[in-house]
């Protein structure tokens, strides 16, 4: 009788050894790695991704004004007297640098709603401003107001028409915004061949160091 009495015990001990370990709570899973952490990112969004173009663009046209030397903000391809070329009455240096930044206000201002400087009377820019340093300040503060159009952008209000400057015309919100990143886009390839006419390397297709 106590050896069955024994048997039944050790039987209900393991039974109870036996739920105990299928009924355990679960373990915790593991917290995302750091890295799996730090590899998400917010969605992208119409503004985040606008915004994204004007940063680009504004580091290269931005690093190609630094990069060429003031005595050469007045040269013209034109000086350079190459048989067969076409080069009459194109730009200076500084007028494309003025160019793209007064386009900047203009385009980005409408999608703003910001009034270009009164100092901007032609699509060359102010005609006053002629030191490296006023061209340079001029193109940086055109792309502050091309930060603040791409953040307005939303699902709602891209294809509100907004009036352009000079133009008499209305355009959509988000053309306006867009517009002028094109535009640094096609003036950049001209900078850019003006930095090689004088033996400078552009900085963003510069070695690295």
């Amino acid at each position: 009788m106590k050896r069955f009495q024994l048997m039944i015990a050790l039987l209900l001990l393991m039974v109870a050894v036996s739920f105990g370990q299928t009924t355990s709570p679960s373990q915790p899973k593991p917290s995302q790695t750091p890295a799996a952490q730090t590899s998400q990112q917010p969605a992208p969004t119409i503004a985040s991704v606008v915004d994204r173009e004007v940063s680009s663009y504004e580091k290269l046209v931005i690093d190609v004004a630094e990069a060429m030397p003031e005595n050469k903000y007045n040269f013209t391809p034109a000086s350079l007297n190459i048989p067969g070329a076409a080069f009459k009455d194109v730009r200076t240096f500084a007028q494309l640098i003025k160019h793209t930044a007064t386009a900047n206000y203009v385009f980005w201002g409408a999608a703003t709603g910001e009034k270009p400087p009164a100092s901007i009377t032609g699509p060359n820019g102010p005609d006053e401003m002629k030191s490296k340093t006023e061209i340079v300040q001029f193109l940086r503060d055109s792309f502050a107001v091309g930060h603040r159009a791409a953040k307005l952008l939303t699902a709602e209000n891209v294809l509100e028409p907004v009036p352009v400057p000079f133009r008499n015309s209305t355009v959509p919100r988000l053309y306006a915004a867009t517009n002028a990143v094109i535009h640094c886009g096609d003036e950049y390839g001209q900078m850019v061949e003006y930095l090689r006419m004088n033996g400078i390397v552009p900085p963003a297709s510069a070695p690295p160091r």
